[in-house]
């Protein structure tokens, strides 16, 4: 399958709040939050690679069970990889970007990203950033959608330059695509 092509993320401008929860995750899984200076941001996308992208995403998606950290944890935001089969939104796009990383692929291009829905919901993903455009792995759907085709409007992303820092977008509506992907198990 020949992935749609999707132009790339704008830059976005430094931020000087990580999403709560971030910081924590960082400090429990550090391997997650550090990347070796030499490694590339962006990823040159082949048919393998999108094999790759797409057999994660869907294998991650049915292997978690949505839950709010609230009800899991006791807490409003606790970013983690789960190993009880139970999470939220920013699990999964966690879980994903560990799995792609320990394929090879290096987490200055596997970036989080935390967006607001259609309906208003803050909600974390996983973008995928190609020589291709930006592509987005998100637990409510198993299509992988280019980051302009979600119909999510941006609020922040992992900063490629800065492994524990943050990018935030300022980004009119008029710039966010409506959505167009049915949800597989309900909103985050």
């Amino acid at each position: 399958m020949v992935p749609p092509l999707s132009p790339s993320m704008p830059q976005g401008s430094p931020s000087a709040n990580p999403p709560p929860g971030f910081i924590s995750f960082c400090l429990r899984f550090q391997d997650q939050c550090t990347s070796s200076d030499n490694e590339p941001s962006t990823l040159q996308l082949s048919a393998d690679l999108w094999g790759e992208l797409m057999a994660v995403n869907k294998r991650v998606n049915g292997s978690l069970w949505p839950v709010d950290d609230e009800r899991h944890y006791g807490q409003p935001e606790y970013w983690t990889i789960p190993t009880d089969g139970y999470g939220d939104c920013d699990d999964y796009a966690l879980t994903k970007r560990q799995q792609l990383a320990k394929l090879g692929l290096p987490m200055k291009a596997l970036r989080v990203a935390v967006v607001l829905t259609g309906r208003h919901n803050r909600h974390a993903v996983l973008t995928v950033a190609t020589d291709q455009g930006d592509f987005v792995l998100d637990n409510e759907t198993n299509d992988i959608l280019p980051w302009n085709q979600t119909g999510f409007r941006w609020i922040a992303r992992q900063d490629a330059k800065n492994d524990w820092g943050w990018i935030s977008f300022e980004m009119p509506p008029a710039n966010v695509a409506t959505a167009t992907a049915e949800t597989s198990k309900g909103t985050q």
